[in-house]
């Protein structure tokens, strides 16, 4: 056979089952011969049935573009020798191929035998960092053109041209990853093995790879932070310094203000609070006096952010910018939590075992080609399927293991920690520095700053991070991968692995499985009287998933103490073994991979332990715990959470000792509610004589702005959840196909979310446009803005995580709709328990934390719409109790000062129109 020569085919169909009689509707072959693309072929064919409106929607070929084509009898033989000799190639092989296997036989051929390479395989394989796999998201991604999505003839040309890429890519992966890879690519669900190894011969010979090695696995040799000598950086004139920089600078006084004031502070070791509405430029106003600081000190400033993109545009963006305003160059390091980064030993162990799963093995193979280019090591970055998770957190850092001097030399957070003592600021993230047990004082020694960005968010930063859960079903998953010597699992093989080296005794392992027998039985006990109890406290409800405040159920805990102590006991034995098992100086692979794999159970059941200690059996007073549950599927839904309900001691731990003698900037653009001023700087602990600065953008900054209160619409409160839905979808419909789409759609709730795209879906009124809804569609926050981003007519409906935190700028959105008050659940564990201390007190808890809380919210949902002086958007408010409930001024005084109109729906579509034409 020859393997040069590749046909890339992409079909068009009536539907997905030719065994249910849909037919091909367009074809196209690209035949590849030597790396060149050689032939074209495209046909429309006559399916001989009327084609789905859907299918045209989505393919835009008609009824009447395949109404004079042939039938795909005609065009048969044509297309079956064309993939004589020739290795099959498409973007879901699966549908490509069958769906054609089953059109020849129709046709009276014979089946096409051959090898074939699936394009999705090969890029989730080579790309394992894309957001989306989808073609036109992938080829987006790599630049490659695709303008017609679901048309065949495009879509095989930037299939073709993928692939080209992908193979191009895959051969430039130096011989030793390439022969890894090549060991497990017989696993593979296509024949990409015959790829892998066309490249591995290519290579065999080829000249020293610049590629460093740990224990046999290429790694990109890692750029370091040079120390280079000291620079004078003249002070202040950030204005003159920035139109320097910046030929086209806009003078924003506020932005000087700002900068000023932060300066003074830095230099001062003082504390401040500022609230720096959308538009300041307020990441180069601390930016920059920072740089300054570090210069002139000799002082190292810690930025501390809560999101990932904040962190990417500090490293990306603002540091080149400030790099230029100071004229120096300036040295930025990222470093984040231990349990981010790559465990190289473990990994290099995983490599010499056998996978368990198609899963295991195609995550070890994206790891394989990751750490080629990767210069972080942060796992974070892969997108592994779920399955493949599982495999990613056995080979994350622990504070469990540590390090040999060999070891560290490659170690990607030790590198981390090396780069952040050379820099002049470090970037990190919130959770950094609330862990107390992970930050490595030797990075901070020399840190005479914080700045503490995106600061409203360390309130929840600090309440995740001292979150502990407890999951049934992942108990279960860890007791299967144990297992008991007869069900042949991990024990077993310890076992035989202890029977031939001699590490452990009979006895010992024998004890061992005693008391796993103990504490599993014991978990099903406790876990059948949390399920009774959940039953019982339910058993009138009309919804089957609901949630309790553990302290509501009625529940015995001595079964709960009985459990603990025994797999406390069978975890101190299991150790025991371990450090016996250190000690033995010859040992086999399979040996060291079962004794990897144990320790890194044994580990996992010590965390969960804590976790079961701190929920049930030792709870803290000033801490909640909840479970959450499906009453038609228990205990297999049982999960429950602990979270502390009050974090000013949590961060005060962190804060409390440096203040006075380090400077610490507390930032962000909503700081502040109208009626309570102080609503977030309270719960941070920050001492009531730091005021609040704020520095307001241009008073032109939102002219751009229309604030819509949509007044026809039902009373939330007195219509059935149902028929409040059907006037939401009616409402976004309408607001969608006014502005052309660009909408977010803002929930609180996933369950009225779902129903209403459910509605908007059955409707059909909005098949033109690409909607992305959280929780439904698939992808993390980040995937879904970026597909919501690439699409003209796109829709995009978010529950509380898209209410901030996300940036899309200019013309990519014009409209915000809320559907409801941002309020929480009066039923949500936390806000109940948080409610309760407060009414304790004697203060109103609606007006002292719900309220305010929620005025937060919305300001942070107006804060998506407008994010410079040239944007135009819409804010369109669906819950009437914004105008006829007394608290609804707090809302609305707590929006930038733009023109609100209390309109209808019919009149709100109409003066959206005019407002466009205007436009």
């Amino acid at each position: 056979m020859n393997t040069q020569k590749y046909v890339v085919v992409d079909i068009e169909t009536t539907g997905h089952s030719p065994a249910k009689g849909d037919r091909i509707i367009q074809i196209a072959l690209v035949t590849i011969e030597k790396g060149v693309i050689v032939d074209t072929y495209m046909k429309f064919i006559n399916p001989g049935k009327k084609i789905p409106v859907f299918i045209q929607d989505l393919t835009n070929i008609s009824d009447k573009d395949v109404a004079t084509a042939p039938p795909f009898e005609d065009f048969a033989e044509t297309i079956f020798e064309k993939l004589q000799d020739a290795i099959f190639v498409a973007h879901n092989t699966n549908f490509d191929l069958t769906f054609l296997q089953a059109e020849l036989k129709r046709s009276g051929l014979p089946k096409w035998h051959g090898l074939a390479m699936d394009t999705v395989e090969l890029t989730r394989l080579m790309y394992p960092t894309a957001f989306s796999y989808k073609l036109q998201d992938i080829a987006a991604e790599l630049g490659i053109p695709l303008t017609s999505a679901h048309r065949a003839d495009e879509d095989a040309i930037a299939t073709a041209h993928l692939f080209l890429r992908a193979k191009e890519d895959m051969g430039r992966l130096p011989y030793d990853t390439l022969s890894l890879l090549h060991k497990r690519s017989f696993q593979l669900k296509s024949d990409l093995s015959r790829l892998v190894f066309e490249m591995m011969q290519k290579k065999r010979n080829a000249q020293p790879d610049l590629f460093d090695r740990f224990n046999g696995i290429p790694l990109k040799i890692k750029n370091r932070i040079s120390n280079t000598a000291p620079v004078e950086v003249p002070s202040g004139d950030w204005q003159n310094r920035l139109e320097r920089a910046f030929p086209n600078f806009e003078r924003r006084k506020s932005q000087i203000d700002m900068m000023n004031s932060i300066q003074n502070t830095l230099f001062e070791n003082g504390e401040m609070v500022i609230e720096a509405s959308t538009g300041m430029g307020k990441t180069i106003a601390y930016l920059l006096p920072a740089a300054e600081f570090a210069f002139a000190t000799n002082k190292q400033v810690v930025v501390s952010t809560y999101t990932t993109h904040l962190q990417d545009q500090l490293l990306q963006n603002e540091g080149k910018i400030v790099e230029r305003a100071i004229g120096a160059p300036l040295r930025i390091a990222l470093i984040k939590g231990l349990g981010h980064y790559i465990d190289l030993t473990r990994f290099a162990e995983l490599l010499q075992g056998d996978d368990e799963s198609y899963d295991e093995t195609f995550t070890i193979m994206q790891v394989l080609i990751w750490l080629t280019s990767t210069e972080t090591g942060d796992l974070n970055e892969l997108n592994v399927s779920s399955g493949g998770q599982f495999l990613l957190d056995k080979i994350r850092r622990s504070h469990l293991r540590r390090l040999t001097p060999p070891e560290k030399r490659y170690d990607y957070y030790e590198n981390a920690l090396m780069q952040a003592k050379e820099a002049h600021i470090i970037v990190t993230n919130h959770a950094f520095l609330l862990n107390q047990r992970v930050p490595n004082p030797a990075v901070l020694e020399n840190v005479g700053a914080f700045i503490w960005d995106e600061a409203h968010q360390v309130v929840q930063a600090a309440v995740a991070q001292h979150e502990k859960t407890f999951v049934y079903t992942q108990w279960k998953y860890i007791f299967g991968q144990l297992g008991l010597y007869d069900e042949q699992q991990l024990f077993s093989k310890l076992y035989e692995a202890a029977d031939r080296t001699g590490f452990s005794t009979v006895p010992e392992l024998l004890k061992l499985e005693s008391l796993f027998i103990k504490f599993v039985a014991l978990f099903d006990e406790v876990s059948a009287i949390l399920s009774a109890s959940f039953s019982e406290k339910f058993r009138n409800s009309r919804h089957q998933k609901c949630s309790s405040l553990l302290s509501e159920l009625d529940i015995n805990k001595d079964r709960f103490f009985d459990m603990l102590r025994y797999l406390n006991e069978w975890i101190d034995l299991s150790q025991l073994i371990l450090q016996k098992a250190d000690r033995l100086t010859e040992k086999t692979v399979s040996d060291r991979i079962i004794l990897t794999d144990w320790r890194h159970w044994t580990e996992e059941l010590m965390l969960k332990a804590v976790e079961f200690s701190e929920i049930f059996v030792f709870p803290l007073a000033d801490e909640v715990s909840w479970i959450e549950g499906d009453l038609r599927s228990l205990p297999n839904s049982l999960s429950f959470y602990k979270r502390p309900f009050e974090v000013t001691s949590l961060v005060e731990n962190v804060i409390g000792p440096v203040r006075g003698t380090k400077a610490v900037v507390w930032l962000s653009g909503t700081m502040s509610v109208p009626s309570n001023e102080r609503f977030i700087v309270n719960q941070l602990g920050i001492p009531r004589n730091v005021p609040i600065s704020k520095f307001d953008p241009p008073k032109d900054f939102y002219q751009g702005a229309r604030v819509f209160v949509v007044d026809d619409m039902p009373d939330i409160q007195q219509v059935s959840q149902s028929e409040y839905i059907e006037s939401v979808a009616d409402a976004v419909v309408q607001t969608v196909l006014v502005t052309e789409g660009r909408c977010f759609v803002l929930f609180t709730s996933q369950d009225m979310l779902r129903k209403t795209v459910e509605l908007i879906q059955d409707t059909g009124l909005l098949d033109d446009y690409m909607l992305f809804a959280q929780g439904i569609s698939s992808g993390s926050r980040l995937r879904l803005l970026k597909s919501f981003q690439r699409f003209q007519k796109s829709v995009l409906f978010g529950t509380n995580s898209f209410w901030e935190g996300v940036d899309v700028p200019g013309d990519a959105l014009r409209a915000v709709v809320v559907v409801r008050l941002p309020f929480t659940s009066p039923d949500e564990p936390i806000f109940k328990a948080r409610t309760e201390a407060i009414a304790k007190e004697g203060v109103n808890p609606f007006l002292q934390y719900a309220l305010p809380e929620a005025v937060l919210r919305l300001r942070q949902g107006f804060g998506r719409l407008i994010r410079s002086k040239n944007d135009k958007g819409l804010f369109i408010v669906l819950d009437r109790r914004i105008e006829t409930k007394s608290y609804g001024k707090e809302f609305l005084s707590a929006l930038p000062k733009v023109k609100v109109s209390k309109v209808s729906l019919e009149k709100m579509v109409t003066d959206i129109e005019d407002w466009y034409n205007k436009q």
